[in-house]
């Protein structure tokens, strides 16, 4: 059976070369929807090389484009919200007007499914250090929310995809009633085995949980006007609000 897009085609730029992430977003994406994966090699998951590797999003941007594809997500927040809020906006403006494609960071993705929440606090968690929590929690004060806090997971970046998702949800619950109730859970990272944890901390914490694959496939569907609600990960892909 030949493989239809019917709905259109998804290219994405993986920030690292872990397995995981791509093959979770296909399988919660509806049949019709092609996707377009590219990578680069993040591999220190630091604040300096962060800042380095925004450059070479463009000619994945470039390759993409010119397999016309419908949309192109470039995943990654760290770089982006190090980059900062206004010239990540001005920084995606240009290269949509040149590439001539809708495009849209996971940064701008996570503060659209917050706000698809109407979320005014948030708890977010991560797999980073303190300093680049302060930049991500920045990012996000910015974008108009207010931070309850951003603690990270004391994991070294190459063994992220190896956390037992017990352990995540374990640091998000102590993390959530340590800083008092929040509108949402704010998940930050996608490297991070994860899916299984959402539908329960939604249930235990009485609060909807943003995660970086589910987010993804929220917006991946609003944007290529799909509508196919997918249950058991949680609020955002069972409403599709």
């Amino acid at each position: 059976m030949a493989f239809s897009s019917r709905h259109g085609i998804v290219g994405l730029i993986n920030p690292t070369m872990r397995p995981g992430p791509t093959e979770e977003l296909i399988r919660l994406l509806p049949e019709g929807i092609g996707v377009i994966p590219l990578f680069l090699n993040i591999r220190e998951g630091t604040q300096a090389e962060f800042k380095r590797i925004v450059a070479a999003y463009e000619p994945q941007v470039a390759l993409l484009a010119e397999q016309k594809c419908d949309l192109i997500h470039l995943i990654g927040a760290p770089p982006f919200m190090v980059l900062g809020r206004k010239a990540e906006t001005k920084l995606v403006a240009r290269w949509q007007k040149k590439y001539r494609t809708p495009i849209f960071t996971v940064a701008q993705n996570h503060v659209a499914a917050l706000k698809a929440f109407k979320a005014k606090t948030i708890v977010g968690a991560t797999y980073f250090p303190a300093k680049l929590n302060a930049i991500f929690a920045r990012y996000m004060e910015d974008a108009g929310f207010a931070v309850r806090g951003m603690d990270g997971i004391d994991v070294p970046f190459d063994k992220v995809q190896e956390l037992p998702s017990r352990r995540i949800y374990d640091h998000i619950v102590r993390s959530f009633h340590k800083h008092g109730r929040a509108d949402a859970i704010y998940m930050l990272g996608s490297g991070w085995r994860t899916l299984d944890i959402i539908a329960k901390l939604e249930r235990d914490l009485s609060v909807p949980v943003v995660h970086p694959v589910t987010a993804r496939a929220w917006e991946i569907q609003k944007r290529l006007r799909v509508r196919r609600p997918v249950a058991g990960y949680g609020q955002l892909l069972e409403t599709l609000p």
